[in-house]
């Protein structure tokens, strides 16, 4: 079992590894944040019951010592509210843009908008589906990442049905943090629950393929995979009480569906199969 995990893990630091490399990010620097986090979470969840968790139980469960766990844990918290509020202020405005008729075509497109004035327009848009967000706030944000253009005829345009950062690195690195997050949480929970209580977690590839089919292969993933995730945004907005505050229920809970195409090389360039 312990063999089982070490080589998940990884296989899951290689990427992660290259791209803190990429980015100038030195291991001392990873050690600090995987610390922080190993301590955070036996601070949190691994407590005993009616306990108040220790200092000394903490070092037990990490193997680090009682004056690193102290360290680590009077250090200041990393904010990441900035990163994954853009995120969903963004994803809620194009989802409803992409989705509601008063601001689709006859085509059920998208339609180029006003920034302002009467009816549908941009400022009624973020007004609807981004809560008290200032409009020209969420207009340069989006702008910003390359989702809109402006129109010589006044009107912006809707780029792309689904955030996808086209020119901030950092708003695309803010997404990494956000949907790898919600797969390992996935298989986590599999991992601890009885079978029929399990989230969906399913994937379908093959390993010896030629090269020549990937690219048709990337589009029809790209147009079946949008088009789901389109079904799916519209079913769950009608049971999102920020969008519909009349929606009866308790509890607050985040959920979603999530998809992704990958490719690698197994072979060298240039061998055939």
């Amino acid at each position: 079992m312990k063999q089982a995990l070490l080589s998940s893990v990884l296989n899951i630091l290689r990427p992660l590894m290259r791209i803190l490399l990429r980015n100038g990010i030195p291991y001392g620097t990873f050690a600090d944040i995987a610390k922080r986090v190993y301590v955070n979470v036996a601070m949190e969840e691994c407590g005993l019951p009616n306990r108040k968790q220790s200092i000394s139980r903490v070092s037990v469960i990490t193997g680090l010592t009682r004056k690193e766990v102290s360290r680590v844990k009077d250090m200041p918290a990393i904010d990441t509210s900035d990163t994954t509020g853009r995120y969903n202020r963004a994803s809620r405005v194009i989802s409803g843009w992409v989705r509601d008729r008063r601001f689709t075509d006859n085509q059920g497109r998208p339609s180029e908008l006003h920034v302002e004035g009467e009816g549908a327009t941009f400022s009624e848009l973020v007004k609807l589906y981004s809560g008290d967000m200032p409009v020209r706030a969420v207009l340069d944000e989006l702008l910003r990442v390359g989702m809109l253009e402006r129109l010589d005829n006044g009107r912006i345009r809707l780029l792309n049905h689904a955030y996808i950062p086209q020119k901030e690195e950092v708003d695309k690195l803010g997404i990494l943090g956000i949907d790898v997050k919600d797969l390992i949480s996935t298989i986590d929970h599999n991992l601890t629950i009885e079978p029929q209580y399990s989230f969906f977690q399913r994937k379908v590839s093959y390993d010896n393929l030629p090269e020549e089919v990937l690219p048709e292969l990337h589009s029809i993933s790209a147009k079946k995979g949008q088009a789901l995730l389109e079904d799916f945004d519209k079913w769950l907005s009608q049971y999102d009480r920020d969008l519909n505050p009349a929606v009866n229920g308790t509890g607050r809970k985040r959920a979603g569906i999530g998809i992704y195409y990958f490719e690698e090389n197994l072979t060298a360039e240039g061998d055939d199969q």
